[in-house]
């Protein structure tokens, strides 16, 4: 599938900050999305509409790092590195975030609120009260600021509170928000797909090594990124662990292939 060209550009960007230099030039991001079959004026356009969003800068002509509209999401993103280390023993309490009193006509505030319970592994117990374990670094009052630092400027993401003694019913509603045995069987089939693929690399041409890890590893990270980070018995926490570990691995290897293909772009503009 032919990723989204504007989203592909920032994605491209922010992979670079893990690289040499934080920058990617126009040459770079034309060559690379044409990996996906995105025509030159089509990456121009692209770059151009990111940058006039905020999502790109320019330091200097012809150069794009990550702008200040990306930045909050981004950092998000980052934080599967650590995955692991962002939970804590689940002594069997709630977060929850009420939003029944907040208006809804504001689109993009609630695309906002959206993404953020998304990234936030919040799920809707009841129309307008939203939960998650109570087992994140930080508890209620990290997670507030995580929420309110990936809404819009004046936007509400809503009431953030402490739940506690929920009665057997409503915790066995609670715990059933989420499907365990589905994001356990992930864990495990994608620790094989990207095992597998890592076991081959080496025999595949650069620009197919490329396309294919950077696919991949995408939808590894955002996967990682989008884990609800559930507690057990909840999931195989296990299993999660293994594949944050294997996604490490993938990525590191995506990246030393990013660096050849990159250099080779260098090589033939200059």
């Amino acid at each position: 599938m032919v990723p989204d060209l504007r989203s592909l550009v920032v994605t491209l960007v922010l992979g670079a900050e893990g690289g040499p230099g934080p920058t990617l030039s126009v040459r770079e991001l034309i060559e690379s999305a044409a990996l996906f079959g995105h025509a030159e004026n089509a990456v121009r356009v692209a770059v151009a509409r990111a940058t006039a969003a905020g999502l790109l800068v320019a330091p200097s002509r012809g150069l794009y790092a990550l702008g200040p509209a990306a930045r909050p999401v981004a950092d998000e993103v980052g934080r599967w590195r650590r995955i692991e280390r962002q939970t804590v023993d689940w002594t069997g309490g709630w977060v929850a975030v009420h939003v029944g009193a907040i208006a809804r006509g504001d689109r993009a505030a609630l695309r906002a609120r959206e993404r953020a319970f998304g990234l936030l592994g919040l799920a809707e117990l009841e129309r307008g009260l939203h939960l998650r374990p109570d087992n994140l670094v930080g508890g209620v009052a990290a997670l507030r600021e995580r929420l309110h630092a990936l809404m819009p400027d004046g936007a509400e993401p809503g009431t953030v509170f402490a739940l506690h003694e929920l009665s057997s019913a409503d915790r066995a509603r609670a715990g059933a928000l989420w499907d365990g045995l589905a994001l356990d069987a992930a864990y495990r089939d994608g620790t094989a797909r990207l095992a597998a693929w890592l076991d081959d690399a080496h025999a595949l041409p650069l620009e197919r090594a490329a396309r294919e890890c950077w696919a991949l590893g995408n939808d590894a990270i955002r996967r990682l990124v989008f884990d609800p980070l559930l507690p057990a018995p909840l999931v195989d926490t296990g299993a999660r662990a293994r594949y944050g570990a294997t996604v490490a691995r993938f990525d590191a290897a995506g990246k030393a292939i990013w660096r050849r293909f990159l250099a080779e772009v260098r090589a033939t503009a200059a």
